[in-house]
């Protein structure tokens, strides 16, 4: 079982994106302060990312009402980048019915995405729920259960200060249904 770094719990960094699809202005982690803000790292060609990770954001979306919560996709390409360019984003979320903001992860010239490498994430599907101060409180690996998201944004929304990870709740997958980055 794959665990998170508990250090990946703290103050959440700015998204840095180069380019936005389904919103006419860049959100930024600043201006959604007071928020709940729920970040789905995610890759088109990613398994686990279509059948898990995308379609949870949707609920999310809509179990929650858009003045508390605050659903954000970000495409984080680290392998098919020639496969997985914004026009075929654009078809992708047109597609699968994405209406929520979705910013494209900008690469370092290691091929990292830097958005990727500044939230210590290990590859695709990654969740990451921030509470209305900025900080992270939720950051997941792999599949993790509606109820677990749910509970943690609820009470996150009640003003609990609270944290869960892989450490506190493990996800129920790793690398089977997800793509992971590995060191080459």
């Amino acid at each position: 079982m794959h665990t998170e770094d508990p250090s990946r719990l703290g103050a959440a960094p700015e998204l840095i994106v180069g380019q936005w699809f389904n919103t006419a202005a860049p959100p930024t982690l600043s201006a959604l302060r007071g928020k709940v803000v729920v970040i789905e790292a995610f890759q088109m060609l990613c398994p686990g990312c279509v059948t898990h990770g995308l379609p949870q954001a949707a609920r999310v979306r809509t179990a929650f009402p858009s003045s508390a919560v605050e659903v954000i996709g970000l495409h984080t390409v680290f392998e098919h980048h020639d496969a997985m360019t914004p026009v075929s984003l654009r078809a992708f979320l047109h597609e699968y019915r994405i209406g929520y903001p979705v910013g494209v992860d900008l690469h370092t010239a290691e091929g990292i995405p830097q958005t990727m490498r500044a939230y210590g994430m290990r590859g695709t599907p990654t969740l990451i729920v921030i509470d209305p101060a900025g900080t992270i409180r939720g950051h997941w690996f792999g599949q993790v259960a509606d109820l677990t998201v749910g509970a943690l944004i609820g009470n996150l929304l009640r003003g609990e200060r609270i944290r869960m990870d892989r450490e506190t709740v493990p996800a129920t997958s790793g690398c089977g249904d997800a793509c992971e980055m590995v060191a080459g």
